[in-house]
């Protein structure tokens, strides 16, 4: 339920397309529908903008087909992330409309182009990490992101990533996906001057702990800028990375109208009736 599913029941009312008594029995479900072994959040994308996406490991086929069917009611864009195979063909039959993202394990139900703004930079040390990086890609790009892949880039070869640095100069945030000993967010974090997101990876052999080593090497990164993220959690950082960029798009957007409506070192205000005057601004 987004903000338009607002705007149109709203104005069935006022249009007298629809009686309050009506109207309320939806609105009663609002803030979330308790399905017993689940409460949908039917009021999440109105307070965030994003549907309420479901975890689906821990679930069974039966329960994600329950929630997606009442999700996908009045919510596009809505993802099911860990999923198997089995799991995509079993949302396949309660929402035929969804595309699956097999080696982000991400389904898409009812996916919908959106307005891709900014620049987000996923980076990756090695091949074997692009599981978790296309997590964080398709989760981004999926709520609106421009993002840049830039993958094996890791600290083995240094040159690798300096090769990267002028797509990791536009980018507005740079997600690092790193298993082994996690020092490519370090590295990343000393190049640019934008916030870095490390994902530690459970890449590696023995003494990595399944991804503590990467873990504990990006919580003790010396580059200022860094923030972490759980191991493997792909879609955290893809999600936590779009609100950054759209921030810093917002901001570009504002400073870009600002300087259409400052020439010269004048401003040009309207008096609401359709004139402009120029005013001069002192600089």
């Amino acid at each position: 339920m987004d903000t338009q599913y607002l705007k149109n029941l709203l104005s069935q009312v006022q249009n007298g397309h629809m009686d309050l008594d009506s109207a309320m029995q939806l609105l009663e479900k609002l803030p979330f529908e308790n399905l017993g072994y689940a409460r949908i959040d039917n009021h999440r994308c109105v307070r965030t903008g994003v549907p309420e996406v479901i975890y689906c490991e821990g679930k069974t086929i039966e329960q994600t087909q329950g929630i997606v069917q009442k999700l996908s009611m009045h919510n596009c864009n809505i993802m099911a992330t860990r999923a198997t195979p089995e799991m995509y063909e079993g949302i396949k039959k309660v929402v035929e409309d969804c595309v699956y993202h097999k080696v982000a394990r991400i389904v898409v139900i009812k996916p919908r182009d959106v307005k891709k703004i900014g620049n987000i930079a996923v980076v990756t040390a090695g091949t074997s990490d692009i599981p978790v990086a296309e997590e964080a890609a398709i989760t981004a790009e999926t709520i609106g992101n421009n993002v840049t892949r830039l993958y094996d880039a890791g600290v083995a070869g240094l040159h690798r990533i300096l090769s990267c640095r002028e797509e990791l100069f536009r980018a507005n945030v740079a997600v690092v996906i790193a298993g082994m000993e996690g020092a490519l967010a370090s590295v990343v974090g000393g190049l640019v001057s934008c916030p870095v997101i490390g994902v530690p990876t459970s890449i590696g052999y023995g003494a990595s702990f399944g991804g503590i080593s990467a873990l504990l090497c990006m919580l003790n990164s010396c580059a200022s800028g860094v923030s972490v993220v759980n191991i493997d959690n792909g879609f955290g950082a893809g999600y936590q990375a779009g609100l950054i960029n759209k921030l810093a798009a917002r901001d570009v957007t504002k400073e870009n109208s600002d300087s259409e409506t400052t020439k010269a070192g004048f401003k040009q205000p309207g008096d609401g009736k359709g004139n402009i005057s120029l005013v001069k601004v002192s600089v």
